[in-house]
């Protein structure tokens, strides 16, 4: 029963980053990083492949959960563990590997 439950939790939510990466990834418009920030077109000097950067990010960060979905079919233990150190550990390198690509692409 636990594992069904850890399954309906996680793979929303490793389709929600999954989403973002693509959405990142396809996007005209430079992608933001933070919630109620803007990054404008004249501050990126190549908007397509800054917009592929951010889609990669979130798409490696997506697999966390993907992984630990699978993991669940084995040990909802290790699944939990798995999902918890990639959460606790990638959202810090999420804000470094987004500032730099933020430096690589600004105009």
């Amino acid at each position: 029963m636990e594992r069904y439950l850890f399954v309906m939790i996680v793979v929303p939510v490793a389709l929600l980053f999954t989403g973002l990466g693509i959405f990142a990834w396809r996007r005209k418009k430079p992608m933001w990083f933070y919630s109620g920030s803007e990054v404008k077109p004249w501050q990126i000097r190549d908007i397509p492949a800054y917009n592929r950067a951010n889609g990669i990010m979130w798409l490696v960060f997506s697999l966390v959960f993907w992984v630990g979905a699978g993991l669940s079919l084995r040990s909802v233990e290790a699944a939990g563990l798995v999902t918890a150190v990639g959460c606790l550990a990638g959202i810090p390198i999420l804000v470094v590997v987004y500032q730099r690509i933020y430096k690589k692409y600004r105009a």
